[in-house]
């Protein structure tokens, strides 16, 4: 696997479901698989990656086909197929096992990883994603925003259009989610991966199966997200056996960009505590597979 790096990730780039894929590895500690959302490349993440670096965990991250510096797929796949992809990525790497974080579109394929390959999801956190059909989604002009990936390429346009479409802080000043970097417009989507990964979402939903979700979870949602309304985040946390859920006032679509810090912390605090039974520290809390006896949910 690629040597880590404590700020500068470890670049890496590799071959998995006939694609040559970019690839990150950043800091030490126990390794965190970071799922970004549609369009956006691994480089968009990296202040929120930074924090999780200083906080003792690895973040791995990726360019979906498609997008960034990653090839498309020949021909485009349907989610468990995507799922497929994210499997062979951590073969690459060298990963068997890894804690994952998908936010948005990167929430429904690691909804997808863990039901599909769940031997290899140790716990899972998702963020500003739903369950796709069976959620409720955001209004039409706002998903209409979503159907071109034009926002990553005009950059006036994306000024005019973020605080509509993302909510939360992109209200009041939509470069202070750029964190100063012009990523965004320069590792773009190109048009093929966007639609494929509108296609791959296309007709998907999760809630058949949520409920045989056995990893242990953390729901993230903000309550001011215009593109997955905030009880999409409330029917994840009802129907995973295993979940905890903590709204994010005022965070909007793009909450860990918004506050990197204080979301990393939070997502770090889980993840040294999710698994520990507190009667006996050191030793694995046993797995709820059912609804009567769920842990509290974090809801605050």
């Amino acid at each position: 696997m690629p040597a880590p790096s404590p700020d500068g990730g470890a670049i890496r780039f590799v071959d998995a479901g006939g694609v040559r894929l970019r690839t990150s590895v950043r800091g030490s500690g126990p390794p965190l698989l970071m799922i970004t959302g549609l369009g956006a490349s691994l480089d968009l993440g990296v202040p929120f990656e930074r924090e999780l670096a200083a906080r003792g965990l690895q973040a791995i991250s990726f360019d979906a086909p498609g997008i960034g510096r990653s090839s498309p797929y020949r021909w485009p796949r349907r989610m468990p197929g995507i799922a497929r992809t994210v499997e062979q990525i951590l073969d690459a790497l060298g990963y068997e096992a890894v804690d994952v974080l998908g936010v948005s579109l990167g929430g429904v394929i690691a909804q997808q990883f863990a039901h599909q390959a769940p031997h290899r999801v140790r716990r899972l956190v998702l963020a500003a994603t739903g369950p796709g059909l069976g959620g409720l989604p955001g209004s039409p002009r706002v998903l209409l925003s979503l159907a071109t990936p034009r926002r990553y390429y005009q950059p006036d346009y994306y000024r005019r259009i973020a605080g509509q479409l993302y909510g939360g802080a992109a209200r009041r000043d939509p470069d202070a989610l750029l964190h100063g970097s012009p990523a965004r417009f320069i590792e773009r989507p190109t048009p093929r991966g966007y639609l494929g990964q509108i296609y791959a979402i296309s007709g998907w939903t999760s809630i058949p199966w949520l409920r045989t979700l056995g990893q242990q979870t953390l729901v993230l949602a903000g309550d001011d997200d215009p593109i997955v309304p905030v009880i999409n985040g409330r029917i994840l946390a009802w129907c995973i056996p295993n979940a905890r859920l903590h709204i994010v006032r005022g965070g909007g679509h793009l909450f860990l960009l918004e506050r990197p810090a204080e979301i990393a912390e939070r997502v770090a605090g889980f993840l040294a505590t999710a698994g520990v039974d507190p009667a006996q520290p050191g030793r694995p809390a046993p797995v709820v597979m059912n609804n009567s006896q769920r842990q509290p949910r974090d809801d605050v």
